[in-house]
């Protein structure tokens, strides 16, 4: 039975990752402009133009759909911006793999930066995906797959996000964010932990007067959004990390091109 369940599965990953044709960026910006200002442990979120990007995107109501790990030259294979593998991201198809900036040159990025994550912690989350290279998407789990054929399925907004865990776990790896939550989960850094507020009576009797308790989420419940709205997360723009002065554009009206643009 097992075979039969591959076969779908494969149709199902195959037709779910083809691409939506009128996709538009709003902003191109060059895979090298991106790379002088990411640093190892850099999350970059993708809006995504594919079947699944849309469904994703609905049901966690955001731009972002997708998300990978920057590791740097963590492969040995430098950091070139057009053929490194440089970025760590679970493919529906591929599974776990290792793929380069340029991948992403023409879509909506944003990059999410750990705020203040020790140097030994960076490299531990960086060895925690590079460790994950291989893993493959579980084809036979086919209702992980089904469940996105419709982009944007009638349910209530606040049963959206738990319909991206539905599964077994390690599937929902090639749709979702949980390789990169458990990367981050495994150093004890926080995304968006469910925070606990204590009673007087309760802080009293904690060490150190402690007010407010973090419970860590399943790591199958995060999405690509959590990071761009974590606090505890920075959102780094590359085309305003240089010198920026808005009076050095040009507008349509101020070029002089010898004829209509």
């Amino acid at each position: 039975m097992s075979h039969p369940l591959r076969a779908i599965g494969r149709w199902l990953a195959r037709y779910l990752n083809q691409p939506i044709h009128d996709y538009v960026p709003y902003v191109n910006v060059s895979a090298e402009q991106i790379l002088a200002v990411l640093e190892p442990a850099d999350v970059l979120l993708v809006e995504g133009n594919t079947r699944v990007s849309t469904a994703i995107k609905y049901l966690t109501q955001s731009t972002w759909s997708h998300a990978a790990l920057y590791v740097g030259d963590a492969l040995g294979k430098g950091v070139d911006a057009r053929s490194a593998p440089t970025l760590i991201e679970a493919d529906l198809q591929r599974g776990v793999i290792a793929v380069p900036l340029s991948t992403y040159e023409r879509f909506n990025t944003r990059i999410c930066r750990p705020v203040n994550l020790s140097p030994n912690d960076r490299e531990a989350v960086i060895q925690y995906a590079v460790s994950r290279l291989g893993l493959a998407y579980d084809l036979k789990n086919i209702i992980d797959l089904a469940r996105y054929l419709l982009p944007t399925p009638p349910v209530p907004s606040f049963m959206r996000r738990k319909m991206l865990a539905l599964g077994s776990g390690d599937p929902t790896r090639a749709i979702c964010t949980t390789l990169i939550a458990q990367a981050f989960q495994s150093v004890r850094y926080p995304i968006l932990p469910r925070v606990e507020t204590l009673s007087a009576e309760s802080s009293r009797r904690c060490r150190h007067g402690v007010r407010e308790i973090l419970h860590i989420r399943h790591h199958s419940l995060f999405a690509p959004r959590d990071f761009d709205v974590s606090p505890y997360f920075q959102v780094v723009k590359p085309l305003l990390e240089g010198e920026f002065d808005y009076r050095d554009l040009t507008w349509e009206d101020q070029a002089a091109c010898g004829g209509a643009l």
